[in-house]
């Protein structure tokens, strides 16, 4: 049977890849899981492992090529005559270095049926591995289709991952606490009515993959991936060192660990670190939810004393992967950025009686109560439409302007930290429907159920804590956005009216924290000022 390969495609937003290396040319035999192929993009580099178990037959790019995900590059013969019916002729190729070892065995099913297997799935565009916090399955167990077989943790984001088969559990892999590369088997189903795997030990069987109609496509011949004029970098090398004011000549003497002596991520990373020659400072242009090419974090200033001392009664836990993510995104955030913070009080006193009125009905009608935020949403947007700057990113010494609203709302999540899914085309929602959509997000997010998409593309960010009985705070900036609005608990305040009289009013702090090098006190003032008027004035009877 002849197996199909494609070019994977390595997050949301890649739609190309480069072929870097074969592993294997034609007529070579192949296990599950060793090394094919290897891909780099302009986000990350990887090794590709073979789905099935066979012999090659057709390569239909060569080293260096850049093809389009989805498109066919290998075809795999699986059956016994594979070997005698492989093309004789094989294409030039480097020396494939020794087959990486098969996914851990793990028992095997009795009896007939069906097998399908899991995979580490791709938690995000720059996410190469996953880490297994649980399972909740063991083997033996029956699970149906959207059940949950495991949850996983990247530094981007947590995940229950539902079953996408309904049979019997027949082998988990890893371990929790594993830390597993994006694609590799984790787990095996059998069908509904599979019989219960045998305590020996047998080595995963073949991928089940889909096999459409064989094309009819000559194998490509290979050639070597260093140009004759240049050397060759890949795309993902290329972008870090465009990012890092690299030139490529100035690598011409590095000596590469990748084949053939190629610079990868990793030497590039450690030349960074070492102390590049002619190299500016990297502006960091990736943080949660961005596409950018990653390098290396600014580090943390020396600390000339040890956390704890010696004798101390202390307990070490370390960082969730998100915690660590959070803790370097917001240091990144501050050296890149200059904060400035606009505060002022808002008096929320008719939006208070107004949802006092109308919050039981809303909530009959929706199904999910009516909060302040729902309110300071719509009014963040109409100011962001007024001020179309604030609602940009920097990229170097260019300004980049969002056509696009898409609001980042942070949520608090118990045992996992502050997450920011995002409420994509909030300009085109009214009041109630930027109410629904936060709504999902928030139920999502408390069910461990984001995912990248929801948590990625912000353009600009609303943190409340006044959730927290707190009555005013001043945020740090998620890069690449360049400002995020937080406001402090409802509470009321003796006040001065225009009339010189004394009234006790509901009042608010809100703080509008920006990035000074494109947002300027005058923008950034006035744009928090459009916020508390829009609250201040609105009528929210006819907004619903």
């Amino acid at each position: 049977m002849r197996h199909e390969i494609v070019m994977p495609q390595m997050g949301e937003s890649i739609t190309t890849g480069t072929i870097t290396k074969w592993h294997k040319t034609v007529g070579d035999k192949i296990e599950l899981d060793e090394t094919l192929l290897e891909i780099s993009t302009d986000k990350v580099e990887s090794e590709i492992p073979s789905p099935i178990g066979g012999v090659i037959v057709e390569i239909l790019f060569k080293e260096g090529d850049t093809v389009d995900v989805q498109k066919l590059i290998a075809v795999i013969e699986d059956d016994a005559s594979a070997a005698a019916s492989a093309p004789k002729a094989k294409a030039p190729a480097e020396a494939a270095p020794a087959a990486k070892s098969a996914a851990p065995a793990a028992p095997a099913a009795t009896g007939s049926g069906e097998r399908f297997e899991i995979v580490m799935p791709q938690m995000g565009e720059s996410i190469t591995t996953g880490t297994i916090t649980k399972w909740h399955k063991a083997v033996g167990d029956k699970i149906a289709v959207d059940e949950t077989l495991l949850e996983i943790s990247t530094d981007k984001v947590e995940s229950e991952i539902p079953s996408p088969y309904e049979g019997t559990v027949l082998e988990l892999l890893y371990k929790e606490g594993d830390t597993v590369d994006v694609q590799k088997l984790i787990a095996v189903i059998g069908e509904a009515g599979a019989a219960a795997p045998a305590k020996s030990a047998s080595a995963p069987t073949q991928a089940t993959v889909s096999t459409p109609a064989p094309k009819a496509a000559a194998p490509a011949a290979k050639t070597e991936a260093a140009t004759t004029d240049e050397r060759f970098y890949t795309p993902l090398v290329k972008a870090m060192a465009k990012e890092a004011g690299v030139p490529l000549s100035e690598l011409a003497s590095l000596k590469g660990s990748g084949a053939a002596g190629r610079v990868n991520r990793a030497d590039f990373e450690a030349y960074v670190k070492g102390g590049m020659k002619g190299a500016r400072a990297p502006h960091p242009n990736s943080a949660q939810g961005s596409s950018s090419p990653k390098t290396a974090a600014p580090s943390a200033p020396a600390s000339f004393t040890p956390a704890y001392a010696k004798g101390e009664r202390v307990e070490i836990v370390p960082m969730t992967n998100i915690r660590k993510t959070i803790a370097r995104n917001m240091q990144q955030s501050k050296l890149t950025a200059p904060h400035v913070n606009s505060i002022d009080e808002v008096d929320m006193t008719n939006l208070v009686k107004f949802r006092e009125g109308f919050k039981k009905q809303f909530e009959k009608e929706e199904g999910f109560s009516l909060t302040y935020t729902h309110f300071i949403l719509y009014a963040i947007v109409q100011a962001l439409k007024e001020f179309p700057i604030v609602n940009s990113s920097v990229d170097g010494d260019n300004i980049v302007y969002k056509k696009d609203i898409n609001l980042g709302c942070a949520v608090a999540v118990p045992g996992q930290g502050l997450v920011v899914p995002v409420i994509k085309g909030a300009d085109n929602l009214n009041l109630r429907g930027l109410a629904r959509a936060l709504d999902v997000l928030v139920n999502k997010a408390k069910a461990k159920k984001l995912t990248m998409e929801d948590m990625s593309g912000g353009t600009y960010t609303f943190t409340n804590n006044g959730s927290f009985g707190i009555l005013a705070a001043t945020p740090v900036i998620l890069q690449p956005q360049v400002a995020i609005f937080c406001v402090g608990t409802i509470a009321k305040r003796p006040i001065v009216t225009k009339d010189d009289a004394i009234a006790i009013r509901q009042m608010m702090y809100a703080t509008h924290t920006y990035d000074h090098r494109v947002i300027d006190g005058d923008v950034g003032s006035k744009f928090l000022r459009h916020v508390i008027n829009t609250l201040q004035t609105m009528d929210p009877s006819g907004l619903f």
